[in-house]
This record gives C-alpha cells, structure tokens and sequence, in this order.
C-alpha cells in the first residue's frame, strides 16, 4: 500500500511539473544583473578569448530593466584562431562534464534583443544546444549571420518539434575577424525561452540562394567562409583579406603572399576558406549549395606566370564531411584580372563546408608567389 501510494505522489508531482512548464510558457536565460529568474551563465568562452571582455551588469540603454550584457571584440586574434564566441550554460563552464542541463520540453522558441555599439557589426552564427560530452544537449539549432543595427531588434530561433528534454548549451554567439576587422562592441538583453503557439516546425537546413559568396568584399555580411585552414608550409602564408591593391570589384581583394622557404617542410601550401573559422568537419557549419552549377571567381598575379596547382571546393572529410568536391588547375595567372570557374554540374552540393581552396608548390613557384583573389561566389 505504501508503494502504491509512493507511485501516486510521485505520478502527481510529475503531472504537477509538466502541467506547470505548459503554463509558464517562459524560461529565461538573462533578464538583469543578479535576477533570481536567470537560469544560465555567458562562461563558455571559445575561440580568441583573449580578444573577449564582458560586462553582464552593463547599465547604459539597457532593452528593459536596468542592465544587459555587454561584449568587446577586439579582432586582434590573441590565440591566433581569427574568431571567438562564448556559450551560455549550466553550471557555468559546462562543456558537457556534468548533470547541469534543463528540461525545456513544452516550449518551442528561444528569443533575445541585440544590438550594435555602432551598427553594422556581423555575428555569424547563434545557436541554441549543440554542447556535446558525456551529457550532451538533445538539439543544436543555429541561424545567422546577423549583421546589427544601432538600436535594440528582437530576433527568434525557431525550435519547432526539436528534443528540448535536456539543454545545458541555453545560447551561443560566434563572430569573426575577418567581417570585423576593427573588432565590434554589442550588447545583449531579455534573452528567454517561450511558446508559440502557431509556430510550424522548420524543415531543416535550409537550400540557399544564388549567388552566395565565399568573398564579396572585406567585412561584408555576404561572406560566408573564412579563409582559415591553412595547410603545408602554413608559415609561408599571409593573406590580406582587405587588399586595396585594385581589386576587380568593390573596395577590396583578398592578397596573398607565398613564400618559398619550405618553413615547414612539405615544399607545399595552400588555405581553405571555411565555416566558422578553423573547422576541419569537427562542427556543423556546412551550407546546402544543390541550386549552384558553378563557382567564379576573379584572380590575378602580381608579375604573371604564378602557377596554382589547384583551386577545389568540397573535399573535407571529418565528422562532417562535405558532401562532394570538384575543382580546376593548374592554372598559370595573368597579370590582369581573369575570371575562372569551377564546374558543378552532377556535383552533390547539400553540404558544402569547406567553401573554397588553393594550393600551390615551390616546385612550380621556385621564387614564391603574390597573387589576389576576387568576387568568389556561387552560381
């Protein structure tokens, strides 16, 4: 009789529990400074974190209340990673280590207001979950990039039938240096879980529009790839993303310098852009390419006769891998701007992290190599 009655209590109290998360219909993460209401600290810090300061009882213009968050970016790559972002978790500094996760099953959208020191600066991604460890986040669902404005805007991330049952990752934000290259300052409030009631479920990874750059120009909210997987003799390698040496297009090119040192030794080298910056297929930052049949882009060299073995796409093998890969070369530059293309046709792009590549040799560059990339875009 005991049991029986020990079941019923504990039947009624998680019938209590449940019954209560579908009428609260709210969960925050930050709300103000020392709010007994928040549920999640910023303490996850990733990337250049050296490049990171942060004020969580920031008083000047907050949304509501009397603070918000606030972040400085300073672009300076002090861990030399070209990006940084921090994660709001549970307990703080949880990477998935320990029980910390919350049970937000019963809501369905995660919302928050940001806004910009200045406007115009570019946050690539935010994601809701995606922490991983022995008690890893039941979801991970991103949007982005943002670019802000200069006053308050609300934004939402739909999560829609997602496995919401543990989240120990609540928020996370991830910025680069290469589309902010002066750094940024932004500042974020009412950051909360809720319910929509007429909310339909996102299909997923979504196809992505034509053209969709890999490099419009330096600091444009159009990029979508960093040039960051540096390969071979890496130590031979500068790029200039914001190269104001006549570009083709625009204010800017990207200017790359090889030297042929072998300072690594391979006698090789080349660089892949990628998403986000530094992701060898470790995380989940490809893009569904399938309405591209081809990508341009504009290169010249600095003499003429600078020989690159090979442009390519795709080709990133890891937990997540592309999903196809083609390519062209060698292909010997001309001193004036010429357009080149790869061919996409029967090509599997539905997931393409690894959005563009050169490389070259000393063998074929006996005294190295200076040349400039431009308006490199799918098609």
């Amino acid at each position: 009789m005991r049991r029986l009655a020990a079941v019923v209590v504990a039947a009624a109290f998680f019938a209590c529990c449940h019954t209560y998360a579908e009428e609260q219909k709210s969960f925050s993460v930050y709300l103000d400074a020392k709010s007994p209401d928040n549920h999640y600290a910023p303490s996850g810090w990733m990337g250049d974190v050296g490049d990171l300061s942060m004020d969580d009882k920031y008083m000047g213009e907050p949304y509501s209340g009397s603070t918000s968050v606030k972040f400085v970016y300073t672009a300076k790559k002090a861990q030399n990673q070209g990006w940084a972002g921090v994660y709001w978790q549970n307990p703080a500094n949880n990477w998935g280590s320990k029980k910390g996760g919350y049970d937000l099953t019963g809501l369905n959208k995660l919302t928050f207001w940001i806004r910009g020191e200045k406007g115009g600066e570019i946050i690539d991604k935010l994601t809701v979950g995606g922490i991983k460890g022995t008690y890893p986040d039941t979801t991970e669902v991103s949007i982005g990039p943002l670019e802000l404005t200069s006053t308050w805007r609300q934004y939402s991330v739909n999560l829609a039938g997602k496995d919401l049952s543990y989240i120990n990752g609540a928020l996370s934000w991830v910025i680069n240096a290469d589309s902010n290259p002066e750094g940024a300052t932004f500042y974020f409030d009412d950051i909360k879980f809720g319910y929509e009631a007429d909310l339909k479920e996102s299909s997923g990874k979504k196809q992505e529009d034509v053209p969709f750059y890999v490099y419009a120009d330096r600091g444009s909210i159009s990029n979508h790839f960093i040039p960051s997987g540096f390969m071979g003799d890496y130590s031979d390698i500068k790029i200039d993303n914001g190269s104001l040496e006549s570009p083709y297009f625009g204010k800017t090119c990207v200017k790359i310098r090889y030297d042929n040192k072998a300072s690594n030794g391979a006698r090789w080298a080349g660089v892949y852009w990628l998403n986000p910056a530094n992701n060898w297929g470790a995380l989940d930052g490809g893009f569904d390419l399938s309405r591209a049949t081809r990508v341009t882009f504009w290169a010249r060299g600095e003499k003429g006769g600078e020989r690159i073995e090979e442009f390519k796409i795709g080709g990133i093998m890891n937990e997540y891998s592309d999903s196809d890969s083609a390519g062209i070369g060698p292909v010997v530059l001309e001193r004036e701007w010429k357009q080149y293309t790869i061919d996409l046709k029967g090509k599997d792009m539905s997931y393409i992290l690894g959005g563009f590549a050169w490389a070259t040799n000393l063998d074929v560059n006996p005294d190295g190599a200076v040349f400039y990339l431009d308006e490199i875009k799918y098609e």
